[in-house]
C-alpha cells in the first residue's frame, strides 16, 4: 500500500469559509497530519456540533458526523464506547463547547474516552453574525453586547484541568507546525486529548491574537512549552519561576539577573497532580506570554477500555444476557 498523502484526506466539497478564515489552516494542518501518521480513512471519524467548524467533516475524506450544537461529545462517547477500534475526533468550537456543549464537554473529558476534541477558539459566534462568546473578554463589544461584555471569560485550559482531562494543550492557526505537532501529540495519547487552537475570525474579531502573529513581537508573547525544558521566552532572555510568597508565577528577567536562571521552572508534561498546568493555564497577556503547546499529558484508563473490563467480568460471572432477560427480569408492571 502506497503511503498516503494530503490530497487523499481531501473531498470534492467546495470549502466554504470566509476568505481568511483560520479554519482553512487547521483543516490543512489536519489533513496532512493524519497522512503523515498512516491514518486509515475507513477506520477515522469526524464529529462536529454547530458553528463555523462544525462544516469540518464535509472537507475530510473519511467518515463524518455533522450533529447538534453542543451535542458533538455526547454522540461521539456512544461511537466510540461501542466501536473502540475507531479513531474518533470531535470538532467544535468556543461556543459549541462551552455554552450550550459545556456539560457534555465536562463528562466526556472525566471520563477519558479515547478521543480527539479540536477545539476552535475565536472568542466569538461567528456562524450567527458576531455575538460574543464564553471565551470573549471582558469589555467586548458585540451585536448581543453593544455596551461591553460584563461577563467574566471561560478560561479553556482552566476547565479541561478542571475536568479532569488526561491530555490539555494550545496551539494557534497562525503557526501551522506548531500545530501540526500538537495535533500529532494528541492522536497519539491514549485517553482524551483536549486542543484548544487559536483561530482568527477575519470577519466578526479579527487580529485577536495578534501578538502571536507579528513577527516582531512574538518572541516576548509566546512561551512555548516543551517536556523537560526550562520556560524560556523572548529569545531566552526572560523565563517563568513561582513566587515563594504567593505562589503565583512570575517572570525573571535574566539579562538583568542572569543568576536567577536556576529558579526558572522546568516543564514536566507528565506531572500526575497537575500543578504546573493549572500554574500555566491561568497565565494571560498582557502580564505573561502565552503558553503554546502540551499543558500536561498523563497516562490513565480510558473509559472504552473501562467499560470492557466490567463487562467481561460482568458475563464470566453472571453468563451472557439477552434482551428478554433484560426487559422482562426484575421489577416490572402491567398497565391495564
Amino acid at each position: 500500500m502506497s503511503a498516503l498523502t494530503k490530497k487523499d484526506f481531501q473531498t470534492e466539497n467546495d470549502v466554504r469559509w470566509c476568505p481568511g478564515c483560520g479554519d482553512y489552516v487547521i483543516l490543512a494542518a489536519v489533513q496532512k497530519a493524519l497522512a503523515e501518521m498512516g491514518v486509515e480513512r475507513d477506520n477515522t471519524v469526524f464529529v462536529s456540533g454547530i458553528g463555523c467548524a462544525a462544516r469540518f467533516p464535509y472537507y475530510m475524506n473519511s467518515y463524518g458526523l455533522h450533529t447538534i450544537h453542543g451535542r458533538a461529545p455526547a454522540v461521539a462517547t456512544g461511537l466510540k464506547a461501542t466501536r473502540p477500534d475507531l479513531s474518533v475526533w470531535v470538532i467544535t468550537g468556543d461556543g459549541d463547547s462551552l455554552s450550550i456543549g459545556g456539560n457534555h464537554t465536562l463528562h466526556m473529558l472525566r471520563r477519558n474516552l479515547d478521543v480527539n476534541v479540536l477545539m476552535f477558539n475565536n472568542q466569538v459566534y461567528g456562524l450567527t453574525k458576531g455575538q460574543y462568546s464564553p471565551t470573549s473578554p471582558q469589555g467586548m463589544v458585540a451585536k448581543s453586547t453593544p455596551f461591553g461584555s460584563v461577563d467574566q471569560p471561560v478560561n479553556p485550559m482552566a476547565f479541561a484541568l478542571g475536568a479532569g482531562a488526561s491530555f490539555v494543550a494550545r496551539t494557534t492557526d497562525s503557526d501551522p507546525q506548531h500545530l501540526a505537532e500538537v495535533i500529532k501529540k494528541a492522536h497519539a495519547h491514549r485517553g482524551t486529548s483536549y486542543v484548544e487552537i487559536y483561530q482568527n475570525c477575519v470577519v466578526f474579531n479579527d487580529n485577536a491574537f495578534t501578538v502571536l502573529n507579528d513577527k516582531s513581537k512574538k518572541q516576548s508573547h509566546r512561551l512555548l512549552l516543551e517536556d523537560g525544558k526550562p520556560l524560556l521566552f523572548n529569545n531566552g532572555s526572560s523565563g517563568i519561576g513561582i513566587n515563594k510568597e504567593s505562589l503565583r508565577p512570575m517572570v525573571i528577567d535574566l539579562v538583568a539577573e542572569p543568576e536567577r536562571l536556576s529558579e526558572v521552572l522546568i516543564h514536566r508534561e507528565a506531572d500526575d497532580f497537575g500543578t504546573l498546568a493549572h500554574v500555566y493555564s491561568t497565565m494571560t497577556q498582557p502580564e505573561f506570554p502565552i503558553p503554546l503547546g502540551v499543558l500536561r499529558a498523563v497516562v490513565r484508563p480510558t473509559f472504552e477500555e473501562d467499560i470492557a473490563r466490567q463487562n467481561e467480568f460482568v458475563e464470566q460471572k453472571y453468563g451472557k444476557g439477552t434482551l428478554d432477560q433484560l426487559f422482562y427480569e426484575g421489577d416490572t408492571w402491567e398497565v391495564v
